[in-house]
């Protein structure tokens, strides 16, 4: 790159949805991408309406539907006593052109865009290049790399993109805060073809399932389920990974005449974190690099994805003359979705799944009943859920 375009570290939803828009306006765009090729395991699974809605001027919303399962439910649960409350994202239709959660690999996002940009003389994708380091001057961005086998080299441009993930290189470069916390259990995460929709009775696609033991998530997508579960953080890796422990969760939580299948497995720590800055001169963050947050509502992806198209918007008009400061609403505007949103949505979630208190319990499940059954408040509690009503008030901050 001759230093006159942007490049986007990370080539995760968040890097791929940057540099389609940025290229769409005609932006010479070099991608970044420490694999050999584009991760194809789970990650993340679900799209909310508002992400949907930011997605078909790309021409890929049909696609992910084809592709994926439609749910316009989703519920909370009891581990003993069953459904506590459905909520229905039919009642926004009036809002949206995608009145539902889409439950749909992020990995076929991330191919159909990568196949949009392949014929784009003026975007190119390094695979192999892992973002070691990123700096600045007043005209231009640079961002060390390591190819594969070790070689070394400086990138140069107008500006650069971290969406490099948790551990981005382009963060620490800057020496951003990243304030916040980490989850004290580790979150098990287990794909399996197993039915759970015919074995558990009235058991919609997406269920939060409360216990004070121990709650869980399930969550469809066209071939498997997928099982979230807290597991003990003084456990090791190996324990956590055994197959005779997987087996013994998952029966747990539905027994099952026959072993489990698992089609994938993961665990990991969670943490819930934003960074202090967005925007630093040339530099800029968007998605797990600006911010995490723990998975309970399916906003980490969403939330990066809507992160990349209010960025390259914004960068999109300073790039044609606007005034810099412009890119200063992108971080005030999106920090003030994940602090008051994303985070808050997701500690919310985790404390009534995790409620140990009795009353503290049925106060939270009489909540969700009452909501769930009012007309008025089910609509607005479900603007907020799918991430529309973040959008909206955007608008608002200067």
């Amino acid at each position: 790159m001759d230093g006159n375009g942007v490049i986007v570290a990370g080539a995760g939803p968040v890097g791929l949805v940057a540099a389609t828009l940025l290229a769409g306006q005609g932006i010479p765009v070099t991608l970044v991408e420490a694999e050999r090729t584009l991760p194809d395991d789970l990650r993340a699974s679900t799209f909310h309406p508002a992400t949907m809605d930011l997605l078909q001027p790309l021409g890929v919303t049909e696609r992910l539907v084809e592709e994926g399962l439609v749910c316009p439910h989703w519920q909370f649960r009891d581990r003993r006593e069953g459904v506590v409350a459905t909520f229905d994202l039919g009642r926004l239709s009036a809002d949206t052109g995608h009145p539902y959660r889409l439950q749909c690999e992020q990995w076929r996002l991330t191919r159909m865009l990568r196949d949009r940009l392949a014929g784009n003389p003026d975007v190119r994708i390094l695979y192999g290049t892992r973002a070691v380091a990123a700096r600045q001057d007043a005209d231009h961005a640079y961002l060390a790399v390591e190819h594969e086998g070790g070689e070394a080299e400086t990138l140069r441009a107008r500006y650069v993109i971290g969406a490099d993930g948790a551990r981005s290189a382009v963060r620490k470069s800057l020496d951003v805060e990243f304030e916040g916390m980490t989850i004290p259990e580790i979150f098990l995460s287990l794909s399996t073809p197993f039915r759970f929709d015919e074995a558990v009775p009235d058991l919609a696609n997406i269920a939060y399932i409360s216990d004070p033991e121990e709650w869980l998530v399930l969550l469809r997508t066209r071939s498997v389920w997928r099982v979230l579960i807290p597991v003990d953080p003084g456990k090791s890796d190996a324990e956590i990974t055994d197959p005779a422990f997987m087996e013994a969760k998952l029966q747990a939580v539905q027994p099952a005449p026959h072993p489990y299948a698992v089609a994938h497995r993961t665990a990991y720590r969670v943490h819930e974190r934003v960074a202090s800055r967005y925007v630093v001169g040339r530099i800029l963050l968007a998605g797990d690099a600006a911010h995490l947050n723990n998975p309970l509502g399916g906003m980490g992806m969403n939330g990066g994805i809507q992160d990349a198209v209010n960025l390259a918007g914004k960068l999109g008009e300073v790039w044609r003359g606007a005034a810099p400061e412009l890119l200063g609403r992108y971080e005030r505007q999106r920090r003030k979705v994940a602090l008051e949103v994303v985070q808050q949505q997701s500690l919310r979630n985790r404390a009534i799944l995790n409620q140990r208190d009795p009353a503290q319990r049925r106060a939270y499940h009489d909540e969700l009943r009452a909501i769930a059954d009012d007309p008025v408040r089910h609509r607005e509690y479900v603007l907020r859920s799918s991430m529309i009503q973040s959008l909206r008030d955007l608008e608002a901050v200067a």
